[in-house]
């Protein structure tokens, strides 16, 4: 009697010093950094040589579930819905029948854990059961034990990635945005001949909007405004090739309107690869003849207003970037009277919902310019911006967000 205690009390023994080296063991390779496969190979080691179970398997959820561990099985595991299959186990359970051929294949079921939140299912072969739970049984909570603070350390890791591709978007969005704000312009032009403003506003750190305002000579001017399909820095280095396109060709070049058009749609199809588009709006306004010639490829209308009267300008062509040729191209004409103003904007504007799922649209914009008329550009523009941001209440931008305003006296 007391010899068989006695051996029982070492055999405790025993199982609770095995137990504390092996969580010893897993703490240093934590501590020490070790990356997954490390992980595993310890995880392996304990559980096949120090326990002797020779068949089991270690599924994780990442982003999606993996095996992370197959041990002494061939059974082929990748079409294996683990979900569906073990998504409903809480505890350590005993398999004791199961449809499913690989479930058939094992004795026990070991969840890992936490906040209630599936992280693993570790399945185990090896188990004597006649009824009751052996002996062996025990061993499957600290098993359980173990896998959860391996599979905890692997979704530490997981997410140390995430945290420093994170921060490494963050950096190229810091220096997409720098990039972005030196190309547009550092100042507009208020002075005897026009007054011109822009205000904008992009949802996230980097925008996918654009305009111009670009000096040919001293009385020939353009004046330009795009916006990019899609978002995100891939759009927005998009955007920001157009722009140095483009004033790069005004550099070298003559003006030509046709041209220009052709060719800027060749550059964004070879920089897009047919996967994005601009819409796009340019206009060559001549000071002296006050004559204002335009193309508009798919962009929002821009309008001319003389404060009652408002003429969209239409004239133009497709999106640039949709197809390898354009298919027409149409430039428009008009001759502005003294006082007109142009007022060019993007759909973040017109495309911006309230909480009743209304869009604030071109005519309510329209109406707007007509009640404050004939304010200066920079406060015409901040008396815009300030109803947009009423008329969304608490809600968020849904695009960036351009006005481009330009009066000739």
């Amino acid at each position: 009697m007391e010899a068989g205690l006695l051996r029982n009390m070492e055999n405790q023994l025993q199982l609770k010093d095995f137990k504390l080296h092996s969580l010893l063991e897993v703490t240093n390779a934590i501590n020490l950094n070790k990356d997954v496969r490390d992980l595993t190979r310890l995880f392996e080691f304990i559980v096949r040589e120090q326990l002797g179970y020779d068949k089991f398997i270690l599924f994780n959820k990442q982003e999606e579930w993996n095996c992370l561990l197959r041990v002494g099985v061939k059974t082929k595991v990748r079409k294996f819905d683990v979900d569906r299959e073990l998504g409903r186990f809480r505890d350590i359970t005993v398999i004791e029948s199961s449809h499913s051929k690989l479930l058939s294949d094992f004795d026990v079921i070991v969840p890992v854990l936490h906040k209630d939140v599936a992280l693993a299912y570790l399945l185990i072969k090896g188990i004597e059961y006649d009824g009751h739970l052996s002996k062996q049984i025990n061993y499957m909570s600290f098993i359980q034990t173990l896998a959860n603070i391996i599979v905890v350390a692997i979704e530490n890791k997981r997410m140390a990635r995430v945290n420093i591709k994170q921060e490494r978007l963050k950096k190229e969005l810091e220096v997409a945005s720098a990039m972005q704000q030196l190309l547009f312009p550092s100042s507009l032009p208020t002075n005897k001949r026009m007054d011109i403003s822009a205000m904008y506003k992009s949802r996230h750190e980097v925008g996918g909007d654009y305009y111009d305002f670009i000096p040919l000579g001293d009385d020939e001017y353009i004046i330009c405004i795009a916006d990019v399909s899609g978002k995100g820095i891939s759009a927005a280095m998009l955007m920001a090739n157009f722009q140095a396109t483009l004033r790069t060709m005004f550099q070298y070049r003559e003006f030509n309107m046709e041209e220009l058009l052709f060719e800027l749609n060749e550059k964004v199809m070879s920089s897009a690869k047919g996967e994005k588009f601009i819409t796009f709006f340019i206009a060559h306004y001549d000071a002296t003849s006050r004559k204002l010639l335009y193309v508009n490829a798919g962009h929002n209308h821009p309008f001319l207003t003389d404060g009652r009267n408002f003429e969209p300008l239409d004239k133009g062509t497709i999106g640039l970037g949709m197809l390898d040729e354009l298919p027409f191209l149409e430039v428009g004409e008009a001759e502005l009277g003294p006082n007109t103003t142009l007022v060019l904007y993007t759909d973040g504007v017109v495309e911006l919902e309230n909480e009743e799922e209304e869009f604030f649209g071109s005519e309510r914009l329209q109406k707007l310019i007509k009640s404050y008329y004939p304010l200066s550009m920079g406060d015409m523009n901040s008396l815009i911006f300030s109803k947009l941001d009423e008329w969304k209440g608490p809600l968020d931008l849904v695009d960036d967000t351009a006005i481009f305003s330009c009066r000739f006296f």
